[in-house]
């Protein structure tokens, strides 16, 4: 059977090129003829509380022995071809000739499916016997798909990226007993601390607004129309205040922008909705494969996260962590040789969907083959190979190294002196002339113009130099520096406003004369990054103004890489209070809800960040021994 249906897809994938879609549904329209592989089956699947559920069904043609299905479930719809043949199907080419049913359901309240959607709708009580959940919904569907499809081998394997991650996760809390294997892919795990819509309180202002208008305008899909292409100006000018959000445009009509209002702090809102209260004491039933992407920029803290979770109590060994070069779901699509105009020498994302995936599913569910990884499986950057680790981060041959701040912009592993002057760097941070977070023009977040999908690997002297962005950098590095691990910085400084924001870039810097690519010379790359608002240092729950002039110490998780700075780069730092508009402005001056700040709330502040021997700042770094 496996042969049968690898030589038709060889035939149709020569004719027809691969193409795979965005974790959201979009891209090119163009995919093989998979109704030469599959027997479709459009059904409505009951769940538990009557509301069917739209589920697309592929059952490989002549298929000579009982098949697991490969579940996948969805808030953004199937978008089917011209022939009803779903174009997720082209994320899954390296898995197809193994011979799987594959499954795709639309979730409640969206495209196809009856119900009412919730956005990440929070985990039942268990106590209640008719509560439901996105995890029930799964649970109800594995059910049907058992005594209902026919040649199946009883097994089933769910994966799926972003919010596809995020239900994968919920299956695992209440797992079917048929379910034997899971990859969470890209999952937000707490959207307060450090995914799609906050990171560490700060409000992710671009991202939360054009997805929850998309995602609660209607049952599918809606793009907010701006009247103009640069949506810097729009947000800086039509959004000033946030207040304005509903008053002008959404007139409370979108529910995840009202709970955006509502809960300005880390409330029970927040906290049930994230994962940390039902996975921290979570003893894993079901393998599952954390993925992750060093630049995905929307749900990096989310995976990674969850792996550190499930990990307090995996004692049968049963969670795994993959991370790679790629942006949010970047796996999935294209070869993986490239991000923006970083190259990593190797196909990754074919390498992963070859070597990884596909055998993690074949080995649980088929019984083939071994696994694919011992623990962790890193792609270091800069020396570009893939790098096995039993467990993440690693512990072993890894030394923490602080990397320090000095006068003058310069960046060096040795404290600063008693002498060393001045003792400080000062910018102004002006809300009105905020720093842009990527080049300009900043179209919608999925719109025509591109950049949200790469704007972490832009080279970063598009700001450098501006005078509300201070930098340090080393001297040329003589041997190679690779770091592993957690990156945390830890940052002294003050501002003469009562609340701030602080943002700390990581940057390796390439040298000058770079003869493999000349193009490349002096690009800054950010490596690792993160935002922290002031008024959260002591609570996420409790907010406190800042006492204005006073030296605050900030420690600030820039979250874990595996990187290597080569020899003749450098590494730099820098640090700005505005990244706009994925952070919103920060009025700088301490109010109680800044969605609620009136325009004259907002003011300019002086920030100083401090590298004396008595005010230390610098990058913790777990560095490998080489």
């Amino acid at each position: 059977m496996r042969r049968r249906i690898l030589s038709t897809l060889l035939f149709l994938l020569v004719v027809t090129p691969f193409n795979p879609s965005s974790s959201h549904g979009r891209g090119d329209e163009s995919q093989p003829d998979y109704s030469r592989l599959f027997d479709k089956q459009d059904v409505m699947i009951p769940v538990r509380d009557g509301i069917k559920l739209h589920t697309e069904i592929y059952i490989p043609k002549r298929a000579d022995e009982p098949l697991p299905f490969i579940l996948e479930r969805t808030p953004y719809g199937l978008h089917d071809d011209e022939k009803g043949f779903t174009r997720r199907l082209r994320s899954y080419q390296e898995m197809i000739p193994e011979g799987f049913i594959f499954v795709f359901q639309d979730i409640r309240g969206r495209y196809g499916s009856e119900g009412t959607f919730v956005m990440l709708r929070d985990p039942r009580d268990p106590k209640d016997p008719k509560s439901i959940d996105e995890g029930t919904d799964t649970y109800d569907t594995i059910d049907w798909l058992l005594k209902n499809v026919p040649h199946n081998n009883g097994k089933v394997g769910i994966l799926g990226i972003s919010y596809g991650g995020w239900l994968t996760t919920m299956a695992l809390l209440e797992p079917h007993p048929a379910l034997k294997a899971a990859s969470e892919q890209a999952s937000p795990a707490d959207q307060f601390l450090g995914d799609d819509f906050h990171h560490n309180g700060a409000f992710r202002l671009s991202y939360g607004f054009e997805y929850s208008t998309e995602m609660e305008t209607g049952k599918e899909n809606y793009s907010f129309k701006f009247d103009r292409l640069d949506t810097f100006d729009w947000y800086l000018n039509e959004l000033n205040p946030l207040s304005l959000a509903n008053t002008r445009f959404l007139h409370g009509r979108v529910p995840t922008w009202n709970h955006f209002v509502e809960h300005p702090n880390y409330d029970e809102f927040w906290k049930k909705q994230a994962f940390a209260p039902y996975l921290q004491s979570l003893k894993l039933k079901v393998p599952n494969l954390n993925v992750t992407g060093w630049w995905d920029q929307e749900d990096f803290y989310g995976p990674n996260k969850i792996y550190e979770l499930l990990e307090k109590h995996d004692s049968d060994h049963l969670n795994y962590l993959v991370a790679g070069p790629w942006n949010h779901g970047g796996w999935a699509g294209s070869d993986g040789s490239h991000l923006g105009k970083i190259e990593f020498g190797s196909d990754t994302s074919k390498y992963f969907r070859e070597h990884v995936q596909l055998p993690w599913f074949s080995y649980w569910l088929k019984g083939k083959g071994q696994l694919p990884l011992q623990e962790a499986l890193t792609f270091e950057t800069g020396r570009n190979q893939w790098i096995q680790y039993d467990q993440w981060p690693p512990r072993q041959g890894i030394t923490l190294r602080k990397l320090y701040l000095h006068g003058g912009g310069g960046l060096s592993f040795n404290p600063p002196a008693d002498n060393e002057r001045p003792s400080y760097d000062t910018y102004v941070s002006d809300p009105a002339h905020p720093v842009p977070y990527r080049h300009r023009p900043i179209g919608p977040t999925y719109g025509a113009v591109p950049g949200w999908a790469t704007w972490l690997v832009e080279d970063q002297r598009f700001v450098y130099l501006r005078p509300d962005v201070v930098a340090w950098q080393t001297p040329v590095l003589d041997r190679d520096l690779t770091v592993t691990g957690d990156i945390v910085a830890h940052l002294l400084a003050s501002t003469t406003g009562s609340d701030a924001d602080w943002i700390v870039k990581l940057i390796d810097v390439y040298p000058q004369d770079y003869p493999s690519d000349p193009a490349m010379g002096g690009y800054q790359l950010m490596i690792a990054d993160e935002v922290f608002r002031a008024r959260f240092r002591k609570s996420f729950e409790r907010p406190e103004a800042v006492p204005p002039g006073q030296v605050i110490a900030y420690t600030i998780d820039l979250h874990t890489t595996d990187h290597t700075f080569l020899k003749g780069h450098q590494i730099m730092v820098q640090v700005q209070s505005t990244w706009f508009p994925v952070i919103d402005r920060n009025p700088q001056k301490f109010v109680p809800n800044i969605y609620k700040a009136s325009a004259s709330d907002y003011q300019v502040a002086t920030q100083r960040v401090y590298h004396s021997k008595r005010y230390a700042s610098y990058i913790e770094l777990p560095v490998k021994a080489e």
